[in-house]
């Protein structure tokens, strides 16, 4: 859907200005950041798009305190390039979607808030919304709300940090957001087990994730993914002589599996940038995308399940608890097969598929109807008409 009009506020107040126009046109607004994601989640029928494209720059950086804040339409690149050079970084190193979508522009710290985007490294230092302490939005009637601040413990009553962080921009549109930030690793040096099957390499990957090396990326590629072998990916970080020990530590610990080789710096940080983004599946577009969130134990089972059903090519990030899948985007794009392997037992999220398809199947894991209640009061409580991103996560919602 083309949406005729592209409305950038320059300010917060300007922004209410418009949310409460546009509610009372009753006219629904459709919430962009960087333009880089624009195949997320549902497509949203609406008279025009509010862009956080004129709310830029950082606010807040106190280095000594870990704490950065920054306007919600400023490039996430700018946030990352302020961080490293005082030595630190968004630690739960953030997904780059254009890729996937082959988009162009840049994506901004407001969208990785809004859709909490992290990638590989979360199963150590956690996701978007765990390092996320503040935020200031408009919501659906048009007013302005602050919540967290600039320190960790902050919170009382009802969480609305959390609350947005992953909401998609249906219960406000992000003004401006904080946080918390950590030191860089001296050193990255990364672990290959070549050739194990998707049991074997997640029994490898949770061994590994069990032990005290403290682990911060475990992956595994099946063979042909990545040119080749198999490959079963363990990222070690900080110090020199830290990783030097556990590397070590680390090949004696997953000796029975198979022998372990230490990666190139160069080789290792592109497959790390490849399963981040799920570069493998960035090409042929047509190819629905999937992401498939489960227990480690359970997911060499869930992918088989699928793949007697459906054709599919598929990684695994998080010790083995993310399944990216790509499969036909044609009819439900594998939808039925896909969650009916799941048996309830997980969440699978369609990231990429023609508009169509998106429109017509569940693209967000469905909720049971007691939470569908509570999400319609929630969405009812921040926008009861429905002004922003309609319909974004539910049909109706």
């Amino acid at each position: 859907m083309s949406v005729a009009q592209i409305l950038a506020p320059a300010s917060e107040a300007e922004a209410a200005e418009i949310i409460g126009a546009s509610r009372r046109a009753c006219t629904p607004l459709s919430i962009d950041g960087g333009g880089t994601r624009a195949g997320l989640g549902r497509p949203v029928q609406a008279a025009a798009t509010l862009s956080t494209r004129a709310l830029t720059g950082i606010t807040l950086y106190e280095p000594d305190e870990m704490v950065i804040a920054a306007r919600a339409g400023t490039p996430l690149r700018l946030i990352e390039e302020t961080l490293a050079a005082s030595g630190q970084m968004l630690a739960f190193e953030p997904m780059d979607h254009r890729p996937l979508y082959g988009t162009t522009g840049e994506p901004t710290i407001g969208a990785i808030a809004a859709c909490n985007i992290s990638g590989p490294r979360r199963i150590q230092a956690g996701a978007a919304r765990d390092s996320l302490i503040g935020l200031r939005l408009v919501n659906g009637m048009g007013e302005t709300i602050k919540s967290g601040g600039r320190v960790v413990k902050n919170v009382t009553g009802l969480d609305l940090v959390k609350l947005n962080c992953g909401a998609h921009g249906t219960l406000g549109f992000l003004t401006e957001v904080t946080f918390k930030v950590l030191p860089r690793p001296d050193v990255s040096a990364t672990l290959a087990l070549r050739g194990l099957d998707d049991a074997r390499a997640v029994a490898a990957l949770s061994a590994a994730l069990g032990s005290p090396f403290e682990v911060s990326g475990a992956g595994h590629l099946p063979a042909g993914l990545a040119g080749g072998d198999a490959l079963t990916l363990l990222r070690l970080e900080n110090f020199a002589a830290s990783v030097a020990y556990r590397m070590d530590a680390l090949r004696q610990t997953l000796a029975d599996f198979c022998k372990a080789e230490a990666l190139a710096q160069a080789e290792a940080a592109r497959l790390w940038q490849d399963i981040r983004d799920a570069r493998f599946f960035a090409v042929p577009s047509p190819l629905a995308v999937w992401r498939i969130s489960a227990a480690p134990s359970r997911a060499p089972l869930i992918v088989a399940a699928i793949a007697r059903s459906l054709a599919a090519k598929h990684f695994y990030d998080w010790g083995g608890g993310l399944v990216w899948l790509a499969c036909a985007a044609s009819g439900d794009a594998g939808a039925v097969v896909i969650r009916a392997a799941l048996g309830g037992q997980g969440h699978a999220t369609l990231v990429r598929a023609p508009e169509a398809v998106r429109a017509a199947v569940d693209v967000f894991e469905p909720l049971a109807a007691p939470v569908m209640r509570l999400t319609k009061g929630i969405k009812a409580s921040f926008d009861p008409d429905r002004a922003l991103n309609p319909g974004r996560m539910y049909a109706g919602v």
